[in-house]
């Protein structure tokens, strides 16, 4: 296997997708009311032993690590040939950006029409709710790829102290945020926590961790040592997903709990890459992943569409029995609920196809600035910091809050893509950004 393409990475970044869609799948529980109304009751809240599926769900950690890896390489090959940080941010940010906005723009298109001829506010309120549940990652990992140049300059100098004095300062934010109730310090640990894994992965890129197995062993021993001590004579929860009403939340912001796990989580990815390797060089496997890989961006923005789907189709209609709520009986039809909901993707994503084809045209059009002067690049910034706040609304809201359109968040994410769309940035040769495949594949 060459340098320049590391298999696993790929296999960890379908993986994460797999256990996101359904992790989301198996917690997203429907009941439908004596009037007809569809309920959505939170999993983990009503059935709290839930909470410990999330250990196993909660693999953002992953999609960092294989993020920084990837984006680790992808700048020192811009670096060396030439090329400037805010042309390669560009081109990093628009493989999220693109895909994102378009799917914004779809599904408030859809709930501006559901609005205007009336539909109940508190379903619309719903729906905007589960199609922006995984938006969250979106605003980090953009903030972190737009840090990239500067995070990678530090690992260039420091090592692996830049991820240990990350975790540090996450530390002591979680620990006056939750400890003192100082406002606004612990979003820091957004960034922080998952910078760590970020940092991680150019790590583990350059070989910092060596051959052998004794890093990858103790960060997942003490990982999860550390989260153990929290969880059980701290103040933080088993659930690594947000839960209503739990404070504090081991996810908003991210805890000090959740960087002990993420550190585990990390040594046992490390130490499982030989086994993985070996079987990733059978052809079939590899198709699996690769096919997997190929389809992640558009698996992790549509796959609560599914629901929506099956929600209308055997809910509303009252053909989906309803057995009590978390009893054996119900477990027991979670498995024919993400059978329906997998067929149903697999169609999504098959309808999607020429879109997902139509993003890469116009993501090859885009990636091709005018030459000459970062005369732009302000324009650059400014757009990212639009779409970041967009998102970053959309994932605490929703699509429709309280029922009703979003104009403004709306209107900054239009905005924010069309600027970072603007050309006029020195861009990466095409060679260099051929790595890890195609620009849909890597923005997840």
């Amino acid at each position: 296997m060459s340098r320049g393409r590391d298999r696993y990475v790929d296999f960890l970044r379908a993986w994460a997708i797999l256990l996101v869609v359904g992790g989301h799948w198996l917690i997203t529980a429907l009941v439908r009311g004596p009037d007809g109304e569809i309920r959505a009751p939170e999993l983990l809240a009503t059935v709290p032993w839930t909470q410990w599926l999330t250990l196993v769900f909660q693999i953002m950690p992953l999609f960092f690590l294989a993020g920084g890896y990837a984006a680790g390489g992808s700048w020192e090959r811009a670096r060396a040939a030439g090329g400037t940080a805010g042309g390669w941010v560009r081109q990093r940010v628009l493989r999220l950006l693109l895909p994102a906005a378009v799917y914004s723009g779809l599904v408030l298109f859809a709930l501006g029409v559901c609005e205007a001829v009336g539909v109940d506010r508190g379903t619309l309120a719903l729906v905007g709710w589960a199609m922006a549940m995984q938006f969250w990652f979106l605003p980090v990992y953009l903030l972190l790829s737009a840090l990239t140049p500067v995070l990678h300059a530090a690992h260039r100098r420091r090592g692996v102290l830049v991820p240990l004095g990350m975790g540090a300062v996450a530390l002591l934010a979680d620990g006056l945020a939750v400890g003192f109730h100082v406002p606004v310090v612990g979003l820091l640990d957004y960034l922080l926590v998952w910078g760590v894994t970020y940092q991680l992965g150019f790590c583990w890129r350059d070989g910092m961790f060596g051959g052998r197995r004794v890093a990858p062993a103790a960060m997942a021993v003490s990982g999860i040592t550390a989260f153990v001590a929290l969880v059980s004579l701290g103040p933080f929860p088993v659930s690594l997903i947000l839960v209503t009403g739990q404070t504090p939340s081991n996810t908003n912001p991210p805890s000090a709990a959740m960087l002990a796990w993420a550190v585990a989580q990390v040594g046992l990815c490390l130490l499982a890459a030989p086994l993985v390797r070996r079987l990733l060089e059978r052809g079939r496997v590899w198709g699996v992943v690769r096919t997997v890989g190929g389809a992640s961006m558009t698996l992790y923005l549509w796959h609560m569409l599914p629901v929506l789907v099956a929600a209308a189709a055997f809910y509303l209609t009252g053909i989906a029995p309803q057995p009590a709520f978390g009893s054996v009986a119900w477990w027991g039809l979670r498995v024919p609920w993400l059978l329906v909901l997998g067929v149903v993707l697999i169609g999504v994503v098959w309808a999607l196809r020429p879109l997902e084809r139509g993003l890469v045209v116009l993501y090859e059009r885009t990636r091709r600035p005018e030459a000459g002067p970062l005369r732009r690049s302000s324009l650059l910034w400014l757009g990212l910091a639009a779409s970041v706040w967009a998102l970053g609304y959309f994932a605490g809201h929703g699509f429709a809050y309280d029922g009703r359109f979003p104009v403004l968040p709306a209107l900054g994410l239009a905005l924010g893509t069309g600027l970072v769309m603007l050309p006029g940035v020195r861009a990466t040769p095409r060679s260099e950004e051929q790595e890890h495949g195609s620009a849909v594949e890597e923005a997840a």
